[in-house]
């Protein structure tokens, strides 16, 4: 039937044909094969390329970490032999935390709970992002509540040092 089909044509009209369907199957595999696989391939180069951009940067802050660290226990011997609770005690004073210091008992032999009541919020940070940098001692458990006024909290840290 197909055949009698083609055969029934002129042979310009073949050729007309036969031209069609090659051009339409060349832009198929073009369409759904070759150009999907080109787009993603650029993609997957771009991505890839990111990844490595974000690889480098983690090194680097791999490296900033361990130096950091370093820091942080080069200060811990740097601290003139205070322990962690008369450090705490110290360093919140210092921050001007003094009147909101409510109280610094152990936990443990290397922590310290320090409450905090209607202190500035952005004090309490500032003096564990202080303790943390200078001194290599971290906040393992920290709440807060709202106090009254703008920006003050109830707050109780526990710190520990490593």
């Amino acid at each position: 039937m197909m055949r009698a089909w083609w055969n029934a044509r002129e042979p310009r009209e073949r050729q007309v044909l036969l031209i069609g369907g090659v051009l339409s199957a060349v832009l198929l595999v073009w369409a759904l094969v070759w150009h999907p696989l080109q787009r993603s391939r650029a993609e997957l180069r771009v991505r890839v390329e990111s990844q490595r951009s974000d690889l480098e940067q983690m090194r680097s802050d791999a490296a900033r970490v361990v130096q950091l660290r370093g820091q942080g226990a080069r200060a811990k011997v740097e601290r003139q032999g205070k322990s962690l609770l008369a450090l705490a005690d110290a360093t919140a004073r210092g921050a001007q935390l003094a009147n909101e210091l409510r109280r610094v008992e152990p936990v443990g032999p290397k922590s310290v709970r320090v409450s905090f009541e209607g202190a500035s919020f952005d004090a309490v940070a500032d003096w564990l992002e202080g303790l943390a940098r200078d001194f290599g001692v971290v906040a393992t458990d920290f709440s807060a509540d709202r106090a009254e006024g703008d920006g003050r909290v109830n707050a109780r840290v526990t710190l520990e040092e490593p």
